[in-house]
């Protein structure tokens, strides 16, 4: 909807559950290693989070946490998986909620590509021997959406606004929509409704443990990872019509692109979800967003909020900033180190930054 009359990026944001949101702003989920290996939140995790909540984010999501231990992906990953993750995640939410922004923890299983820190096979929708992952039964995928639920009812006691459901990136719900891969003869794979069902079924368990002021978001990746963007659209539809999710997040990488396919170019790839019906779904978009102008220009294409990644590194108050000032555009990379730890970035982010990110780090 290029050249709508957009909302601005200060005007709040309000869901069909749960609290509205001050701004358009929130800050997307990113890995940043910070925490303890057993799940437990740590001070710097908390202070990264913290510090964007005081920085004017309308929403604060955490990284992907874990829901239970053979989901456990990366070094330094926080959990969600059971009652020794309440206390840390109780100050987090208790922490972030006071400055004004709604709290968020993200949700993710990770499948075939977890870390096997748990010392159990890895999971995953098939059998892959490359990987060392066993196929799960179909009550193995009853358990996980079970798992996932339960991940978001401790959530919401320890005073989270909502959860997101980690759907993207190749993680284990996103390798259930895996066209070429996911041959599952049970409900869970084959045709396209069968591979998008653990979806659906993990949206209507956290709606049956988590109480009705509860938001609820779901993140996918329209495109890659084995996903057709027609699947991908067909999806976005559904659970846009459906309601039972407050917010989708696209995970677009780059905002602005095109999409893969050569079929479907000459369009970008945002305008194939923002034609969806919504009712009062919200939709948001993440993908190289670092100006003012590049949040107004994602709404003016009728999205409903951005999510703020590289630029929230950078600054701690990029909401703030992008509020008050309709030209701010977020410092060129790379960014001093002294300047990063300035802004909240512990050792193990930096390092992260400095090791898998080429130019982030001077």
């Amino acid at each position: 909807m290029p050249g709508r009359q957009a909302p601005d990026l200060g005007a709040p944001l309000t869901f069909a559950r749960g609290p509205a949101w001050r701004n358009r702003l929130a800050l997307a989920p990113l890995t940043n290693l910070q925490s303890h290996d057993d799940g437990r939140l740590s001070d710097d995790e908390y202070a990264w989070l913290v510090r964007r909540g005081e920085g004017g984010f309308g929403m604060v999501m955490t990284c992907a946490a874990h829901i239970r231990p053979d989901g456990h992906t990366f070094p330094g990953q926080l959990g969600v998986a059971g009652e020794e993750h309440l206390p840390g995640l109780t100050r987090l939410a208790d922490a972030i909620a006071a400055t004004g922004a709604v709290s968020c923890m993200q949700l993710q299983h990770g499948g075939r590509r977890a870390d096997g820190t748990a010392g159990t096979p890895l999971v995953a929708p098939w059998d892959d021997e490359a990987k060392g992952a066993v196929a799960l039964s179909t009550a193995g995928v009853e358990r996980v959406v079970a798992d996932f639920a339960a991940a978001a009812a401790l959530a919401e006691r320890a005073g989270f606004g909502g959860v997101e459901l980690h759907g993207a990136h190749g993680y284990l719900l996103g390798q259930f929509l895996d066209a070429r891969k996911n041959l599952r003869t049970d409900r869970y794979g084959g045709s396209p409704e069968n591979r998008s069902r653990v979806i659906h079924e993990t949206i209507e368990a956290v709606r049956a443990v988590t109480g009705p002021d509860f938001q609820l978001g779901l993140r996918l990746s329209p495109e890659r990872y084995g996903v057709p963007l027609r699947d991908a659209r067909t999806l976005a539809a559904e659970v846009l019509a459906g309601g039972r999710i407050d917010y989708l997040d696209l995970s677009l990488w780059d905002a602005f692109k095109e999409p893969y396919e050569p079929e479907f170019a000459g369009r970008r790839l945002i305008d194939y979800f923002t034609d969806l019906p919504r009712g009062e779904v919200r939709l948001g978009a993440a993908g190289k967003i670092l100006s003012a102008a590049h949040g107004r220009e994602i709404l003016e294409r009728g999205a409903d909020f951005v999510l703020i990644g590289t630029g929230a590194i950078i600054h701690h108050d990029f909401a703030a900033r992008a509020v008050a000032d309709p030209e701010f555009v977020s410092d060129p990379q790379p960014v001093p180190a002294q300047r990063l730890c300035a802004e909240s970035v512990g050792p193990a982010f930096l390092e992260y930054l400095a090791t898998n990110w080429n130019d982030f780090v001077s």
